[in-house]
């Protein structure tokens, strides 16, 4: 059976509830109150959170998330080191047997391989950057 591409990208579309725009380019620039109200407006915000890829390089990536009161980031762990930089209201992150609570202003980073999860102690926005060392500089 073939599949035919415009169908695939339509259906994409379609499911997608927000605009992905440049992922990479030699210079990128958000207003994040404007991305943080637009995820907030999304349907899946109410399922505990959303999240939006802002730029995506083969050794660095950022992704703004918006999580709900109570809402949760199972734990999970990732290949390369991250930081997490909270830019509204207040969560909690566990990991290695701690948990670090973030307001607005606050910013952790922790050593790749870590289990960790996040919750939502009331609604919130943060900005989650992960780097992988020695992972080929492009795109």
């Amino acid at each position: 059976m073939a599949i035919d591409p415009e169908k695939v990208l339509k259906m994409q579309q379609e499911h997608q509830e927000h605009e992905v725009g440049d992922l990479w380019a030699p210079l990128l620039h958000f207003n994040l109150d404007s991305e943080i109200r637009q995820l907030r407006a999304e349907g899946r915000w109410q399922s505990g959170h959303t999240a939006k890829t802002l730029l995506k390089y083969d050794d660095l990536r950022v992704v703004l998330i918006a999580i709900n009161a109570g809402g949760q980031l199972v734990q999970h762990q990732t290949e390369g080191r991250i930081t997490v930089h909270a830019l509204s209201g207040h969560i909690r992150f566990n990991a290695a047997g701690k948990g670090v609570e973030l307001s607005a202003g606050s910013m952790l980073a922790l050593e790749h391989g870590v289990p960790h999860s996040v919750e939502g102690i009331v609604d919130s926005a943060f900005l989650l950057t992960i780097a992988w060392p020695g992972a080929p500089s492009g795109r």
